[in-house]
């Protein structure tokens, strides 16, 4: 375990149940997503394995249970972790504008979103390896695509051959 994930597994119950009473704490989850965002352009998901508070959980409480069977090539094939981003952020983009953009309605979106997708990757992690949510993460896979075009305008930006 990384010393991060130690700090940033504390996270997750502050947004699960901090959440709950509190739902502003909503947007902790907003704010993480649109901070690391363009860190992702230049080192991928170098946040999803060394700062997500889901990935820590997965990583120091999950592992401890999980059966760590293999990950079905189902869920790491490109169409499926494609439809998976496009339907996540298809029903985020519908649940805000339904919400009219009211700020306490997408803080408490933002919650149950963190509520879905954890409850998710606990019933995948316990039947396979305990990161199996991690392989089609909407965000990881979004910037997984980030960092590869990053690495693409980063090599043509170079007028002489360099290491990346």
């Amino acid at each position: 375990m990384k010393r991060t994930q130690f700090i940033s597994l504390w996270f997750l119950p502050l947004i699960l149940i901090g959440g709950l009473f509190v739902p502003w704490l909503g947007y902790l989850v907003l704010g993480m997503m649109m901070f690391f965002l363009p860190l992702s352009f230049f080192k991928a998901r170098w946040w999803c394995w060394n700062l997500c508070p889901r990935g820590a959980f997965l990583d120091i409480v999950l592992a401890r249970f999980s059966r760590a069977e293999p990950v079905p090539k189902l869920l790491t094939s490109a169409w499926f972790r494609w439809t998976a981003l496009v339907m996540m952020m298809s029903f985020l983009v519908w649940r805000l504008v339904s919400a009219q953009f009211q700020p306490l309605a997408v803080a408490v979106i933002f919650v149950v979103m963190c509520w879905v997708t954890t409850l998710i990757a606990i019933v995948l992690g316990l039947i396979y390896k305990q990161r199996c949510w991690c392989m089609f993460c909407p965000m990881g896979f979004f910037q997984e695509n980030l960092g590869r075009v990053g690495q693409r305008s980063n090599k043509k930006t170079c007028a002489t051959p360099c290491n990346h």
